[in-house]
């Protein structure tokens, strides 16, 4: 039998940790971006780096928007959103690419009983992959919410499907936009920035991986040592 470390030293753990998905949990950032470039194309519009980069981490709506008037053309932003959407998620029930250290943190955190959710402006289809391979204990997503990222709301649903304070959560991020979403919850953000830097900010540890990280890591980053 295993005895649980009660040292002094033994960092308390947070009361539940709020996984973002794309660029967080999967490197998805490729996928939605080809997808914006193949749409510009077919519109006989540019699309640069600047645009998509300008588009991580936001409310698909939003950036669908955005594309729209970029592109111009007939399509509807929800169409937009079908479009690159369905890309993405049969991209992702092929072949997850995980982030390093992102599996063997989330198993970590569920043998010591800490509740997750994941926390996805991607829609439920998107994410059904996933959720599937991971498991998570509540799931928000972009389609599920009134309000998208960077407002608080994608959070603290999350946090009150768990039933658990905001302020003893960790959230981690990969963008400034979910950052800055997390934060506004009340949480404290472990940002691991991928496709876009995220400045660094109160209740904010900004880290270069998750590999190699333990979760005695990331509460000791969140200051729960």
């Amino acid at each position: 039998m295993v005895t649980p470390n009660t040292s002094p030293e033994a960092p308390r753990l947070p009361a539940a940790v709020l996984w973002d998905m794309d660029g967080t949990l999967v490197d998805t950032e490729p996928l939605w971006i080809a997808g914006e470039h193949l749409l510009a194309e077919q519109h006989g519009a540019v699309w640069t780096e600047e645009d998509s980069l300008n588009l991580v981490g936001s409310d698909l709506l939003v950036a669908a928007r955005y594309i729209k008037g970029r592109i111009g053309g007939t399509m509807t932003p929800e169409e937009i959103v079908d479009f690159l959407g369905g890309r993405v998620a049969a991209a992702l029930r092929e072949q997850q690419e995980w982030q390093p250290g992102v599996r063997d943190l989330v198993e970590e955190f569920r043998a010591a009983g800490v509740p997750q959710a994941l926390v996805t402006m991607s829609y439920a289809y998107i994410a059904e992959p996933v959720v599937e391979a991971l498991g998570f204990d509540a799931v928000v997503t972009g389609d599920s919410v009134t309000q998208g990222k960077p407002h608080p709301e994608p959070y603290l649903t999350a946090a009150e499907l768990l039933g658990v304070d905001p302020a003893d959560c960790v959230a981690v991020e990969d963008s400034g936009t979910g950052a800055a979403s997390a934060n506004a919850a009340g949480c404290f953000v472990v940002a691991v920035p991928h496709a876009v830097g995220v400045p660094e900010a109160p209740r904010r540890a900004v880290v270069p991986t998750l590999g190699g990280l333990s979760a005695a890591d990331v509460a000791k980053l969140a200051g729960l040592a």
